[in-house]
């Protein structure tokens, strides 16, 4: 089977889109089809094109089975809702043209969360006369108007024309929660063409281990060691991860707070935890994801955090599937569709949103009892079975072999 995949973001990004479709088309590549990415040259979030690459008209490369064609855009730092949507139609444009002149396909894939990406899809397979397929990873534009980001009507309302013209175009929808399902269903929808295919995590790379040395190359000897390991954004709201740090600072001088990522909030967040000489905090900049599972390991407990929007509750942050396979018990503010996942699984600590007193008071009470750190990471290492990476992109697999009567 020829798949094309449009994807705006791709490795070496590290973001959880680019993880997801790095992995499922290596893995499709792997069982014998033949995989094209169109996508971006690298540069989210930061806006800056990664060391190594220069924007070229086309860019042609075969990358571990995958042919992986990159096409040029205008580059803009994740913030700022009219750039990063001027910089989302320019891969649309560019996307476009480049899924028309690649070899003819079976079916097009393309995935959001900016669903002009989507578009391109849609234009592609229509030109192509051939199947198109909408992996639904975000409830775009709701997730940016949840925190603020758009709230234009005059824009808002033609951008949700679209959003809902190409639900109803697609053979098929490919939704990674079960919310995202149950909310196009809500709004008419067919529920017939929608497949949940949740994320998951690369089980032969992710698993408990020694963490030593990312805790001497900070300093962190001795420390009872909480993560926030992914991007720092609007959506995150983690000055409530600041106050918590406050509070923690005098009553538990042994908790230091690990933050590795970036994002468009990342440097106001630092500039404010020196300002608010939070001294148990550390800033890590972007480490290549094979790290990554060094500071998991390193983590005696991570959070996941998220303001409280009901559209947050529709999602599950991809991060908890790695950390579940490093044994990192996790601690989350999130409500909704994650609680509902890991509840059940005794793999995480909740706490309620929005509330710095109650994040801090879970830290220490996990930070005081290994004993229950322990359980929760047995749990977690157990259950990460069940969302192995390699399962779930064969999954999808099938699903796309349907909708051709492969």
């Amino acid at each position: 089977m020829r798949i094309l995949l449009l994807s705006d973001n791709y490795p070496p990004e590290t973001n959880a889109g680019a993880l997801r479709s790095g992995a499922h088309a290596e893995i499709w590549a792997a069982q014998g089809h033949d995989v094209t990415v169109v996508t971006s040259f690298p540069n989210f979030p930061e806006g800056k094109l990664f060391a190594g690459y220069r924007q070229k008209p086309f860019s042609k490369h075969r990358i571990n089975g995958v042919t992986v064609i990159r096409v040029p855009t205008l580059i803009f730092p994740n913030a700022g809702t009219v750039k990063r949507i001027v910089d989302f139609v320019s891969f649309m444009v560019t996307g476009t043209l480049a899924g028309w002149v690649v070899r003819k396909p079976d079916l097009v894939i393309a995935t959001s969360p900016q669903f002009f990406a989507a578009a391109a899809g849609w234009l592609v397979a229509s030109v192509r006369r051939r199947p198109f397929v909408f992996e639904l990873r975000d409830l775009w534009p709701d997730s940016i108007v949840a925190v603020g980001a758009l709230a234009d009507s005059a824009l808002l309302g033609p951008i949700r024309k679209l959003e809902y013209f190409l639900y109803r175009r697609a053979a098929a929808i490919v939704s990674v929660t079960n919310a995202f399902r149950d909310h196009l269903a809500e709004r008419g929808i067919d529920p017939a063409k929608i497949t949940v295919v949740r994320n998951g995590v690369d089980l032969s790379r992710f698993s408990p281990g020694d963490g030593a040395g990312v805790r001497r190359e900070h300093g962190l000897e001795g420390k009872t060691v909480v993560s926030y390991i992914g991007t720092i954004g609007m959506a995150h709201g983690l000055g409530l991860l600041l106050d918590a740090a406050e509070g923690l600072r005098a009553s538990n001088p042994d908790i230091a707070i690990l933050i590795l990522g970036t994002g468009a909030e990342r440097e106001q967040l630092r500039d404010e935890a020196i300002q608010r000489g939070l001294s148990n905090v550390i800033f890590v900049d972007r480490v290549p994801h094979d790290r990554v599972i060094e500071y998991w390991r390193a983590s005696d407990m991570t959070l996941v955090i998220l303001r409280d929007s009901p559209v947050f509750r529709t999602v599950i942050p991809s991060k908890i599937f790695e950390a579940m396979a490093t044994g990192t018990p996790i601690v989350t503010n999130v409500k909704g569709e994650i609680e509902a996942l890991l509840r059940p699984l005794d793999t995480a600590v909740f706490v309620e949103p929005g509330r710095a007193d109650a994040l801090a008071e879970a830290i220490a009470r996990l930070s005081a009892d290994p004993a229950l750190r322990a359980q929760i990471s047995a749990a977690g290492v157990r259950h990460a079975l069940r969302f192995d990476r390699s399962a779930q992109a064969t999954l999808l697999l099938e699903e796309l072999k349907r909708i051709i009567n492969f």
